[in-house]
């Protein structure tokens, strides 16, 4: 470079970085301000709705998201993201009883806070597919993760057996059994966890014996 050429102006990624920062925090309080009215009162709300409780205009809402199903979308995988978070797999070398216990209770919190955004998803019009997608995800993950608490057990079966009583177990336990036991049957967080353990003790085979 010539001594004489002008250096080149100095980038200033800090005030990029920061208006980014800025606006991932806006999308997530628009997310956050969704799942809120959906916990609140079960329907789809509206932007004007999303917006008031977030605090931005509507406008904000839609520089971030091109429409509803967008938003719903990266909803969802917040809401999955949080779920993880909140649940990791516990106790799974552990005795019978206590596996049901820990898995039970801890899918039973799962569907106590993920209702109102699972019905909202069932019912929304999806044109793109990403909504449906989610919700198998979701279903597998619930799979997989009685697969992996209910192993010693499910060993005992043959293949076709094992994947029938996967069917059922998820049938069981799907958000909407919950919801049905608690606001139909009135029945309280203990009391639900009690007949899922209940039902779900009785399908499962004998726990076979420890190997020596």
């Amino acid at each position: 470079m010539d001594s004489t050429t002008p250096p080149l102006p100095a980038r200033k990624p800090g005030r990029i970085d920061g208006r980014r920062l800025r606006s991932e925090r806006t999308k997530q309080l628009i997310i956050e301000a969704f799942l809120a009215l959906l916990r609140d009162h079960s329907v789809m709300p509206t932007a004007v709705q999303i917006a008031e409780r977030a605090g931005y205009s509507v406008r904000s809402i839609f520089e971030r998201f091109p429409d509803l199903i967008a938003l719903r979308v990266a909803a969802t995988d917040y809401a999955l993201a949080q779920a993880a978070a909140l649940a990791p797999a516990r106790h799974v070398e552990a005795d019978r009883a206590t596996r049901l216990k820990s898995q039970i209770e801890t899918r039973a919190g799962t569907c106590e806070r993920g209702i109102a955004l699972w019905r909202v998803l069932l019912s929304s019009e999806d044109e793109t597919g990403e909504l449906a997608v989610r919700i198998a995800k979701a279903r597998e993950h619930a799979v997989a993760r009685m697969e992996l608490m209910y192993r010693p057990e499910l060993s005992t079966l043959p293949e076709n057996e094992r994947k029938e009583l996967l069917i059922a177990l998820e049938a069981l336990t799907d958000h909407e059994s919950w919801a049905r036991m608690r606001e139909m049957f009135q029945l309280s967080f203990e009391e639900a966890c009690a007949v899922w353990t209940t039902a779900i003790d009785r399908l499962l085979p004998p726990t076979p014996p420890r190997p020596q």
